[in-house]
């Protein structure tokens, strides 16, 4: 089955041809992530027209690259949130008229699904069950994986995502957006233990559930009595206490998960699963424990359409197509 897939809910414009849902034949990514820059984060209304300008042009770049016509795709599948609902509703539009253009099926699909499928195309050996640790921009999670169409959601964060505080904590700290990878680039230069934050719920009777709200606050505290005080504020060991703090909680729930529910392999994936230490840390603690960890290579962490295309195919697999009528739910939860 050769599927074609769009994705477009924040500030990518991505479009992907897979086979079987786990072959990747390519997967095509327009960032705006330069243009955004310039406003310290996403600007929606920007970020939509920047779709509008490029879906067609990475749709003609992915026939292209493989040498397929649009005669030759069978499945239609396109992100239908969470997300922007302007960025959402311009890769719907456009993946809703190929469906209908070509007379093949359509599945919208859950972005934060994709981001789990985004582990069968990087491992083919990979099968359910697993433990999935999803860390996005605007979503944490930590999933039971019991089929390629089911999961059971056992904790999320109850405020700020790992992702957002990234952002929060490098824009306190001057850098702008993307606030992920500048800290990272930082907290190598700063010293372990300068500056210690705190590590919110972190016992294994709070249960899955993660909690970033306070860390990103004791940052900003941190900064302003420094500054109140005339004493000097060192960026690179800030930045490395907090990064360590997100690591840490991150890690350690995924370990009461594990423990409690006897699974041997942990999945890691979404936009903050390109942070080095962390893919570090929780290697090191699933080689402790005899569990098998997988990640995707960097260019399946940030949004992209193979990701989508692969959650499509399993969807349409398991529980055939979705309506044509669906549109975009920028709320929509796992």
């Amino acid at each position: 089955m050769i599927s074609l897939a769009i994705e477009s809910s924040c500030d990518e414009t991505s479009v992907a041809i897979l086979e079987d849902g786990r072959k990747v034949l390519c997967n095509l990514i327009s960032t705006q992530i330069a243009t955004h820059a310039l406003y310290g984060g996403v600007v929606p209304e920007i970020a939509s027209r920047k779709h509008l300008e490029a879906v067609n042009r990475i749709l003609a770049m992915a026939f292209e690259e493989t040498g397929l016509t649009p005669k030759n795709i069978d499945l239609v599948s396109v992100t239908r949130g969470p997300g922007l609902i302007g960025a959402l509703l311009v890769g719907i539009s456009a993946a809703k008229a190929m469906s209908f253009v070509l007379d093949v099926p359509i599945v919208g699909v859950n972005h934060m699904e994709g981001h789990i499928c985004a582990n069968y195309l990087a491992h083919p050996d990979l099968e359910p069950p697993f433990i999935a640790l999803v860390v996005s921009g605007g979503h944490t999670y930590l999933c039971r994986v019991d089929g390629y169409t089911n999961y059971e959601v056992l904790g999320s964060t109850r405020d700020d995502a790992a992702g957002e505080s990234f952002d929060k904590v490098s824009r306190v700290l001057g850098m702008g957006y993307p606030g992920g990878p500048k800290v990272q680039k930082l907290a190598m230069e700063g010293r372990p233990g300068a500056v210690d934050f705190p590590r919110a719920m972190m016992k294994k009777e709070d249960g899955y559930d993660f909690s970033f709200s306070g860390l990103k606050t004791a940052v900003i505290n941190y900064c302003h009595h420094q500054d109140q005080k005339g004493l000097p504020i060192n960026k690179a060991d800030v930045a490395r206490g907090f990064q360590d703090a997100v690591i840490d909680v991150l890690t350690q729930k995924s370990i009461h998960l594990l423990e409690d529910t006897g699974l041997k392999t942990l999945c890691l994936s979404g936009g903050v699963a390109a942070n080095g230490p962390l893919r570090e840390s929780l290697e090191r603690a699933c080689q402790s424990m005899g569990v098998d960890f997988y990640v995707p290579p960097l260019d399946l962490c940030t949004d992209n359409a193979a990701m989508i295309g692969s959650a499509g195919y399993y969807h349409y697999i398991n529980r055939g197509p979705s309506d044509p009528a669906f549109t975009a739910d920028p709320n929509l939860g796992l």
